[in-house]
């Protein structure tokens, strides 16, 4: 049915044209002969205008039948990568980015006015305001979606019985429970662990990877050394198979800053302005971030808190592997790859023996279990 309107409408544009077309050319026709043409007609119109009409629309309007398939396919194509990109978008950014079009056209009709009327270029002043002042608008709508967000949320109360205490609350645990979007820096991504997480569900909102840090990766890539060249293509790779299975979930932000240098950098302050969480496995970025105010997920932080709980006194069984650093010291390896040092075991390297927890050491970097022989 879409498509039968759409191709009407092709047609009838088409005919339009020929007529308006032929309409303007008639004149200059009967010049070229030197013969009135709007000599003879019926009903006050000249059977020149009456026989050009006819045929302007019947070309253009065949030329129209002609091109509508192709016009109906390629407008149907872009209209439905349109609808894909928008399905994206979340619902409150169109509509801060909606409001911020509108004022941007407001301000542009208001400054364009008094220049419409200048000779030549006067029509196309406000033309360029428009253009200009709304991108202008739905950019800056964008950066400050919070505080627009933050305002209409405040002025509801305000209304006086237009809301009910109980949708005020649900607002509010809605704002609380809002799901922050999480950048994606080079080491997580490089780590590869970051998908194996998105298989389970446990992350939520939108992962947003900047063209930086592709950029980072795609120099890794090219890398004449063997270990960052085979990095830089395990990250490229890793970000290609998380947009085949959760494309919806996945953008690529093209935002850079000119004035600074270093990723790590330029992810804190993409951080502050979008208040989004960076993941990563960067302890020193980690540090940096918190210092800034920014939120870190920290993937080594999340491997250690499911780590099994291991309690002093509790016995297990280890494979002692090698010497440790002091004397008499062996040390063994869970199957997670949590390292036990074990008093008295530099004598059992190479054999499996049975232990007593002493004490767990944890930090960011790891977890150490200390042991003894039983």
């Amino acid at each position: 049915m879409l498509n039968r309107i759409l191709k009407l409408t092709i047609v009838v544009v088409f005919a339009l044209t020929g007529l308006i077309l032929t309409e303007y050319l008639l004149p200059y026709i009967s010049d070229f002969f030197g013969y009135d043409l709007y000599d003879n007609g019926f009903f006050g119109i000249a059977l020149a205008t009456i026989v050009s009409g006819a045929v302007g629309i019947f070309v253009f309007g065949g030329l129209g039948v002609a091109v509508a398939p192709v016009l109906i396919y390629h407008i149907m194509g872009y209209t439905e990568r349109m609808a894909i990109v928008l399905s994206k978008v979340p619902t409150s950014d169109i509509l801060v980015m909606t409001l911020g079009i509108g004022i941007g056209l407001i301000l542009a009709n208001l400054l364009g006015g008094p220049f419409s009327h200048l000779p030549i270029i006067g029509p196309y002043i406000p033309l360029i305001f428009s253009l200009v002042l709304s991108i202008i608008g739905a950019k800056v709508a964008l950066r400050k979606h919070k505080d627009i967000v933050g305002f209409f949320n405040r002025s509801i109360p305000s209304l006086k019985g237009a809301v009910k205490p109980a949708a005020v609350k649900s607002l509010a645990l809605s704002d609380r429970l809002y799901s922050k979007n999480k950048l994606l820096d080079t080491s997580v991504i490089i780590d590869g662990r970051i998908i194996d997480i998105l298989k389970t569900g446990f992350l939520e909102g939108r992962l947003i990877v900047p063209n930086f840090v592709l950029e980072e990766l795609q120099k890794l890539a090219d890398s004449s050394d063997n270990l960052k060249r085979a990095k830089g293509r395990r990250g490229l790779d890793l970000i290609q198979e998380i947009q085949q299975k959760n494309k919806e979930q996945l953008l690529v932000e093209d935002t850079d800053f000119e004035d600074l240098n270093e990723v790590d950098a330029k992810l804190v302050k993409l951080a502050k302005q979008t208040e989004a969480v960076i993941i990563t496995n960067d302890f020193n970025l980690n540090k940096v971030a918190e210092i800034q105010g920014v939120s870190v997920l920290n993937i080594n932080d999340l491997a250690n808190a499911i780590k099994p709980v291991v309690l002093p006194g509790e016995e297990m069984n280890v494979f002692v592997v090698k010497d440790g650093k002091e004397n008499n010291q062996g040390v063994a390896y869970l199957e997670d790859g949590t390292m036990i040092v074990v008093e008295g075991g530099k004598k059992l390297v190479g054999e499996n023996t049975a232990v007593v927890v002493t004490s767990v050491l944890q930090t960011s970097a790891g977890r150490m279990i200390f042991a003894k022989l039983k």
